[in-house]
């Protein structure tokens, strides 16, 4: 369904526009004099471009630190932008962190998002029914108290847990349960739109799929629309429509998700790729992620990826590569892919070990 809106070229919910998060992270001034050396800025985010359309899920994936949560928080609101712009269903929402007012509470009710450690994102002073039914309050969707209560009952029997739980505190739930009660907070003011960072890293694997399958039966059923953020290619694999692969702030390769999968073409993503355990080859040891992720604070000269890439020479240390468009409706950021010098051909051999 998502994929026929967009060739019939509906725009997208969200969209993302060279999208920009630097952080500061200096000494203080007195020490910077005293100590010598200048400012240092860390590139989080550096120069994103992607749209989700509606009812859609688009997964941003690579390893820690790549800059994916800090996209889930500038999505919502959380961090202003550095540069770039974000759009919202045509509306631009790019200063949504520093608004207030009428206008910005109406777009932050159409948007929500599911935090990555149950444990954490959940206040342990507060019971449960209190915890979900606080965004009605914040935003003045019900003023009544014991509406608020009563809604707070049936978002939790939406989620596979009991009306009655909403009078209990989070230390009395497995970590499952309390990210169901996150889920439930997330849908509490009926949102069209979901970023979900990590959702499920913190769980057990048998945990994850019930968690994940509640998700995707949630999104049927309310028409919802996820930014899904994960470290996890299995993970990825299980819920997007679309992948973007991110590597120190930036996208080196983003596909539909069956391309990706099938026929990667960045070497980064074939790495990813490798690196994830198979039944119909358990024999075959899987090949662990080659070399580290180089300093972001002091990136590499040219392509970020050379320092560990096996097929990089001279151009890919010197010249950054762009986001080109490829024959098969995918985009790669590879001086390789963009020569000729890396094939369809090579990218399936890599795919199938």
């Amino acid at each position: 369904m998502t994929a026929d809106r967009a060739r019939a070229g509906e725009a997208p919910l969200l969209q993302a526009e060279n999208l920009q998060r630097h952080f500061d992270v200096s000494k203080p001034l007195l020490n910077r004099l005293l100590e010598g050396g200048g400012r240092r800025i860390l590139r989080a985010v550096d120069g994103l471009d992607f749209s989700i359309p509606r009812g859609g899920t688009y997964a941003l994936v690579g390893e820690s630190g790549c800059g994916k949560s800090t996209v889930a928080r500038l999505t919502v609101g959380l961090y202003p932008p550095s540069g770039g712009r974000l759009t919202f269903d045509g509306q631009d929402i790019t200063d949504l962190a520093r608004q207030r007012g009428r206008r910005a509470m109406a777009v932050r009710q159409r948007l929500q998002m599911i935090f990555q450690d149950p444990y954490a994102s959940l206040n342990p002073l507060w019971r449960v029914g209190a915890i979900i039914a606080e965004p009605l309050r914040v935003l003045g969707l019900e003023p009544s108290r014991r509406r608020r209560d009563v809604r707070a009952g049936e978002l939790l029997e939406q989620v596979g847990l009991a009306a009655r739980d909403r009078y209990k505190y989070p230390h009395e739930f497995s970590g499952g349960q309390r990210q169901r009660i996150s889920i439930a907070r997330a849908l509490a003011n009926s949102p069209e739109f979901i970023v979900c960072d990590e959702p499920t890293s913190a769980l057990d694997v048998s945990v994850q799929a019930q968690i994940l399958n509640l998700m995707r039966d949630l999104q049927r059923e309310h028409g919802l629309t996820y930014l899904f953020i994960s470290h996890d290619m299995a993970v990825v694999k299980h819920m997007a429509d679309h992948v973007g692969v991110m590597y120190l702030g930036r996208i080196v390769e983003e596909a539909p998700k069956g391309r990706l999968f099938s026929a990667p073409r960045h070497p980064y993503t074939q790495m990813l790729l490798q690196a994830i355990p198979s039944l119909d080859k358990r024999d075959d040891p899987r090949e662990a992620i080659r070399g580290e992720v180089p300093n972001p604070l002091a990136p590499p000269t040219g392509c970020l990826f050379h320092p560990r890439c096996p097929h990089a020479n001279e151009r890919c240390r010197q010249e950054v590569p762009r986001l080109h468009a490829t024959r098969e409706g995918s985009r790669v950021a590879c001086h390789g892919v963009e020569e000729g010098r890396l094939t369809l051909a090579q990218a399936r051999e890599a795919r199938a070990g």
